[in-house]
C-alpha cells in the first residue's frame, strides 16, 4: 500500500470540498477549544477548594474520640457473653482528650519516611467574653513552625503574620470574629476556657479563610499558650497532625496508626468526604460536556464525509477500475477525517489555551475570599492530551464508516450507469 500517494489523493478529495471540510475541521476547533476551557475552568475550581478545604486538613489524625466502650463489662463475663444482652443508657468512656505518650509518638512519626511532617495541636472550645456577652469558639493551640509548614497558615492572615504568635499570650483571630467584636490587630480579649480559666490574649493577627464557620469561630494560639489556657503540662496534646508524601495512602496509614498507638484516626478521605463527591461530579460533568461536543463534532464529519461519497462515485470507480482495492479506498476516506481530526485539533488546543487564558484574567473579588483575584484556571497538560485522543478517535470513528461504504463501491455499476 503507497501511503504517501493514498495521503495525496486524500489531500484533492479535501481541497475539492474546502467549504464542507473547514466547516467539519472548524466543528472540531470549536469542540476541542470549549473543552478545555470547560475542563481547565472547572478543575482550576477544584483546585482552589482543594486549597481553601482539604489542604487544610491533615492526611492523617490521631485524636482521641469520645465514644462508648466497645466492651461492655457483661460481655466480659464468661456467664453472660454467649448471650444476647439489651444494655440501655450506655455511657460514653472517659478516655481524657490528651493523647498518652503524645512526645514519644511524634518522635516515633518523624522517623516515618512516609510522612513530610507531623504537627501537634491542642483544639479546645471556648468562650470570647465581649462585656456581658459570651460567644462560643475553638482555639487551636498550633507549633508554629510546624503549622505553617504543613497548612500555609500564613496564607490566610489578612492582617499580622503568623510568627507574632510567638510572643506570649497572643492569639490570631477569624474575620468574622473580629467583626462581631469590633477589635482589630493590637486590641486584648478576654478568653474563658472549658474549664472555667479566665484569660487575656493580646489580638495580633486577623484571619479569613474564607468558610464563615471557620472565620467566625476559629483562632490560633501557640501550644504552650494554650496549655496555660487549660492549666496542663507541656506534654498535653489533643490532635497529631500528619501530611504524606502519598496522600492517596492515608486511609490504609490512618488504620495502621490506630493499632500502633492505641488511638483514633481519621484521614482526610473520610472527613471530607461529601466536599469530594462534589469536586467528583463537577468533574464528571466537565468531561461529559467535553465528549458531547466532540460527538457532535463527529456526526458532522460523517455527515460531510457521507456526502463527499455520493459525490465522489466517478472519482472512486475510476480509482479502483484503475488498480487501487477497496482497502486503498477506505485509507483515502479515513486519512480524510484525520485530516480534519489532526488540524482542527491542533487549532483547538492553541484557542483553548487562549480562551483559559483570558478567563484566567477576567477580575473575580469576592470579601470571603481576599487571596482570590481572577478566575481559577489549571494548565495541567493531561487535559490538552486527553482532547487531542478525543478528537482523533471520534473523527476516526466518524471517517471509519464512510470508508467501509466506500471500500465496497462496485465500479462496474456506477460505469454502467452513466
Amino acid at each position: 500500500m503507497n501511503y504517501k500517494l493514498i495521503l495525496n489523493i486524500a489531500t484533492h478529495l479535501l481541497r475539492a470540498r474546502l467549504k464542507q471540510t473547514i466547516v467539519a475541521a472548524v466543528g472540531v476547533t470549536f469542540s476541542i477549544s470549549m473543552f478545555i476551557a470547560l475542563v481547565s475552568f472547572m478543575n482550576g475550581l477544584n483546585d482552589l477548594l482543594d486549597g481553601l478545604m482539604l489542604n487544610k486538613t491533615p492526611h492523617v489524625r490521631l485524636y482521641n474520640e469520645v465514644k462508648p466502650s466497645q466492651n461492655q463489662p457483661i460481655s466480659l463475663s464468661e456467664k453472660y457473653k454467649n448471650n444476647t444482652n439489651f444494655i440501655n443508657s450506655i455511657k460514653p468512656k472517659d478516655r481524657g482528650k490528651s493523647i498518652y505518650d503524645s512526645k514519644k509518638i511524634i518522635q516515633d512519626l518523624k522517623l516515618d519516611k512516609r510522612i513530610i511532617d507531623v504537627a501537634a495541636k491542642i483544639n479546645t472550645p471556648v468562650f470570647f467574653n465581649s462585656g456581658t456577652i459570651e460567644i462560643a469558639g475553638v482555639i487551636n493551640g498550633i507549633e508554629i513552625e510546624h503549622e505553617e509548614k504543613l497548612f500555609k497558615i500564613s496564607e490566610n492572615i489578612i492582617d499580622g503574620n503568623v510568627a507574632d504568635l510567638y510572643q506570649n499570650n497572643s492569639i490570631i483571630i477569624g474575620k468574622g470574629l473580629s467583626e462581631k467584636m469590633l477589635l482589630v490587630k493590637g486590641d486584648n480579649i478576654n478568653i474563658t476556657s472549658s474549664r472555667g480559666n479566665l484569660v487575656m490574649l493580646k489580638v495580633v493577627g486577623i484571619s479569613q479563610i474564607g468558610i464563615v464557620e471557620y472565620d467566625n469561630t476559629f483562632s490560633y494560639t501557640s501550644l504552650e499558650t494554650a496549655q496555660k489556657l487549660l492549666d496542663e503540662p507541656t506534654n498535653y496534646i489533643t490532635d497529631i497532625q500528619i501530611k504524606l508524601f502519598d496522600m492517596q495512602s492515608a486511609p490504609q496509614v490512618a488504620k495502621e496508626f490506630a493499632e500502633k498507638y492505641n488511638t483514633d484516626t481519621i484521614d482526610y478521605q473520610t472527613a471530607n468526604a461529601q466536599f469530594e463527591t462534589g469536586s467528583s461530579v463537577r468533574t464528571i460533568i466537565s468531561y461529559a460536556v467535553g465528549l458531547v461536543l466532540l460527538l457532535v463534532a463527529g456526526f458532522g464529519i460523517y455527515n460531510i464525509l457521507n456526502m463527499m461519497i455520493y459525490e465522489k462515485m466517478d472519482t472512486i470507480a475510476i480509482l479502483k477500475a484503475t488498480g487501487f482495492s477497496g482497502s486503498d479506498v477506505k485509507w483515502i476516506f479515513i486519512f480524510l477525517s484525520l485530516i480534519i481530526g489532526v488540524a482542527g485539533g491542533l487549532l483547538g488546543l492553541l484557542i483553548g489555551f487562549i480562551f483559559s487564558s483570558i478567563i484566567s484574567i477576567i477580575p473575580f473579588e469576592t470579601p470571603s475570599l481576599p487571596t482570590i483575584k481572577t478566575y481559577p484556571i489549571s494548565y495541567d497538560g493531561i487535559y490538552y492530551i486527553i482532547s487531542m485522543i478525543f478528537a482523533l478517535f471520534t473523527t476516526t470513528i466518524a471517517g471509519l464508516f464512510p470508508a467501509m461504504k466506500a471500500s465496497k463501491v462496485d465500479p462496474v455499476e456506477i460505469i454502467r450507469g452513466k
